[in-house]
């Protein structure tokens, strides 16, 4: 009875090692390892990303801008009372600073 136990104990723990295998294998871990063993090569992977995460910043945000600025020249076609004078001061002051570069 006991070596009946021992061995499900020993095949239940075999089962959990190849699972476990198995996960650190979906998880990268040996490519990670072998990243923080080269410092140069993971500043240089984080400077690549920080370029690419600032460009797209920096694009995203001039689209966003368009639009806004298209919205509000909208607005400002619709004459509304209210709100009318101050986007056209807004619209006006962005288009100068536009056109001064």
């Amino acid at each position: 009875m006991d070596d009946q136990k021992h061995d499900h104990d020993l095949n239940a723990l075999e089962k959990r090692i190849k699972e476990l295998a198995q996960n650190m294998e979906r998880m990268k871990l040996a490519e990670y390892v072998r990243l923080l063993e080269n410092p140069w090569r993971l500043l240089y992977v984080n400077f690549i990303s920080g370029v690419a995460r600032g460009l797209g910043i920096a694009v995203g945000f001039a689209i966003l801008g368009a639009i806004l600025i298209l919205t509000l020249r909208q607005l400002v076609a619709l004459n509304l009372p209210l709100i009318g004078g101050f986007i056209a001061d807004l619209v006006e002051i962005v288009q100068l600073q536009l056109g001064t570069r």
